[in-house]
C-alpha cells in the first residue's frame, strides 16, 4: 500500500506544482509589465521593484494554491482513470476511498498552509509592499505620477498628464481651484520634471503653453499669458508625508482584526467589514481543501489524461466558484446577511456538491 501511497501523490504533486507555477506566472504576467515601467520609464531602483515583485507573490498564491490544487486533483485522476490504472486498483480489492485518502490527506494539510498564508505571510507582504512604494515615492516622486488620471495628492493643485515617459511629459494640465473664485488653469504643450526630494519640492518646466494669471487691478479675474518656458515648483510634503503608514484591513492578521474589532465596537461603530475580512481569509483557506473532493471525482469522470483539459476544467470551477464568493462578500459587506454565513456559502454548496460526485465515485 505504501508503494501505492507515493505512486499517486508522485503523480499528484508533479501535476500541482506544474499548475502552481503556470497559474502564478499568468497572474503576474500583468504584473511584470507594471513593474518593468517603473525601471524604464519612471526610473525606480531595480532593487526596489524586486522587492516589491516578491511581496506580490505571497498574496497572489492566495488565489493559485486553491486553483492548482483543484487543476491537479483533475489532471492526476484523469490519467489514473483514463489509463486503466484507476479500475486495476478496484479490481485489486482496495476501495475508492483508501485510493483518494492519500490527497485527500494533502489537500487537508495544504488548506492549513492557505490559512498561514492568507492570515501571516500575504497580510504582512502587502502592508510592507505599500512601504516599498512610499519609500519610492519619497526618493523618486516622479513614481507617482499616472498618465490620463486626475493626480490630487499636491496640495493647492491638480494634475493631468496625457503622456509621461521618464522625467517627460506631454500635454500636461495644471488646474489650481480657488474658494469663490474661478479656478486657474495652466496648459503646456511639453515639459519635464526635476525631483528635489532632499527640498521636499518636485520642480515642473513646462514649454509651449498658456497660464491664467491674476489680473493687476482685478484679482478675481485672470488674463491669459502665452509662455515658451515657465517654472513652477510643487510641495512634496502632502502627497509623501513620511507619519505612520497604518493598516488597511486585508493586510492585518486576525488577532490584529479581533483588536479593531473591540475598539470600533467600543466606538459604537459597525464592525461587519472587519468581520468579514476574517471570514473571507478563513474560507478561502478552507476551500483548498473542498476542491480536493471535488476535483478528484472530476478526473474520474473525465478520464482524460490531456492537461490542456484538467487546465480549463479547473480555471472555469474555480471562476464559478470565485463569482459566488465575491458576490456573497458584497452581500456581507452591504449586511444583507450575517458575515459568518454569507462568506461561508460558497463552501458549503461546493462542499455538498464534492461529497455527493465523492460517493458516486465510490460506489461505481
Amino acid at each position: 500500500m505504501k508503494i501505492l501511497r507515493d505512486y499517486i501523490l508522485k503523480e499528484f504533486f508533479h501535476s500541482f506544482f506544474l499548475t502552481l507555477v503556470v497559474f502564478t506566472f499568468v497572474f503576474l504576467v500583468g504584473n511584470i509589465i507594471t513593474l518593468a515601467n517603473y525601471i524604464i520609464n519612471k526610473g525606480v531602483d531595480p532593487v526596489s521593484v524586486l522587492k516589491l515583485f516578491g511581496y506580490l507573490i505571497p498574496w497572489l498564491l492566495s488565489f493559485t494554491l486553491p486553483i492548482a490544487v483543484l487543476t491537479a486533483s483533475i489532471l492526476a485522476f484523469g490519467r489514473l482513470s483514463g489509463d486503466g490504472e484507476l479500475t486495476a486498483m478496484k479490481a485489486s480489492g482496495i476501495s475508492f476511498y483508501r485510493i483518494a485518502a492519500p490527497v485527500v490527506m494533502v489537500g487537508l494539510a495544504l488548506s492549513f498552509f492557505a490559512f498561514y498564508l492568507n492570515d501571516h505571510v500575504s497580510p504582512n507582504a502587502s502592508f510592507a509592499s505599500r512601504q516599498v512604494i512610499k519609500e519610492i515615492g519619497i526618493r523618486s516622486p516622479t513614481a507617482a505620477l499616472e498618465e490620463g488620471t486626475f493626480i490630487r495628492g499636491f496640495e493647492n493643485y491638480i494634475i493631468f498628464i496625457h503622456q509621461i515617459n521618464g522625467n517627460k511629459f506631454r500635454n500636461i494640465r495644471i488646474y489650481q481651484p480657488q474658494e469663490g473664485k474661478p479656478t486657474r488653469t495652466i496648459v503646456a504643450e511639453t515639459g519635464e520634471i526635476n525631483s528635489m526630494p532632499e527640498k521636499n519640492i518636485m520642480e515642473l518646466r513646462l514649454y509651449n503653453g498658456t497660464s491664467e494669471e491674476p489680473s493687476p487691478t482685478e484679482p478675481e479675474s485672470f488674463y491669459k499669458l502665452n509662455f515658451k518656458t515657465y517654472f513652477m515648483s510643487l510641495d512634496l510634503s502632502k502627497i509623501f508625508k513620511k507619519e505612520k503608514i497604518e493598516k488597511k484591513a486585508r493586510e492585518m492578521t486576525i488577532d490584529e482584526l479581533n483588536e479593531e474589532i473591540e475598539k470600533v465596537s467600543a466606538q459604537n461603530i459597525d464592525p461587519t467589514p472587519l468581520k468579514v475580512e476574517i471570514y473571507k481569509k478563513i474560507n478561502i483557506s478552507v476551500a483548498t481543501f473542498i476542491f480536493v473532493l471535488i476535483g478528484i471525482p472530476l478526473g474520474v469522470k473525465s478520464q482524460r489524461s490531456e492537461k490542456s483539459i484538467g487546465f480549463v476544467l479547473g480555471s472555469v470551477l474555480f471562476g464559478i466558484y470565485w463569482a459566488a464568493f465575491s458576490g456573497m462578500i458584497v452581500v456581507a459587506a452591504g449586511g444583507k446577511m450575517h458575515p459568518f454565513l454569507a462568506c461561508a456559502l460558497p463552501n458549503i454548496v461546493f462542499l455538498i456538491i464534492g461529497i455527493g460526485l465523492f460517493a458516486f465515485s465510490a460506489r461505481k
